[in-house]
């Protein structure tokens, strides 16, 4: 087999072995390391670009997590004041061990407090015990910030939030509070 080139006599004649210019050299560097960054953008990164990268994906954690929790805190508070399931289905719980017991009740002051005020007193308990949970949530997600990195702060609407939450909160254990000790309504008493 014949490996020789036979020249195109109508061809323009080119030496394929001209040397590149320095030009030319500079143009397919750049371009390689163009190809190169576009490849690999992580490559150029410094250790400080990445600790800011994980800061910035850290506080955007954060930020969901107080705004979820302020949502909660707020949402157990308005739950807790408007009465909540679990405590109705122990108040009913109690009002039936409340009937049971009334049977062997001597007095009508006793018969009332084992078929309403245990009742009642167990109702205050557990929504009580919410509004204290939806109380502390709040103040955990006012002061987290304090002991965190200086500078970040909570976004307006999860400090709102927040403190209506420790509003709800606040005002459900005092509610609940003066129900369990029969200060703001007591039991009636017998004629």
């Amino acid at each position: 087999m014949d490996t020789t080139k036979t020249a195109d006599p109508t061809a323009p004649e080119t030496d394929t072995a001209e040397p590149r210019t320095a030009e030319a050299g500079v143009k397919d560097a750049s371009a390689a390391e163009s190809a190169e960054a576009a490849q690999a953008p992580e490559a150029d990164l410094t250790d400080e670009d990445l600790d800011d990268e994980l800061d910035e994906s850290e506080a955007r954690s954060e930020g969901v997590g107080s705004a979820a929790a302020a949502v909660v805190a707020a949402g157990l508070g308005l739950v807790a004041l408007s009465g909540s399931w679990v405590s109705r289905v122990i108040a009913e719980r109690q009002t039936l061990v409340g009937q049971i017991e009334s049977v062997n009740a001597a007095t009508t002051e006793a018969k009332i407090e084992a078929l309403y005020g245990d009742a009642w007193h167990m109702t205050a308990l557990v929504n009580g015990v919410l509004s204290t949970l939806a109380l502390l949530l709040a103040v955990f997600v006012l002061a987290r910030p304090a002991f965190g990195a200086p500078g970040r702060t909570l976004p307006t609407w999860v400090r709102a939030v927040s403190w209506a939450a420790v509003a709800l909160g606040a005002l459900g254990v005092l509610l609940f509070g003066l129900m369990y000790f029969d200060i703001l309504a007591p039991l009636p008493k017998a004629a």
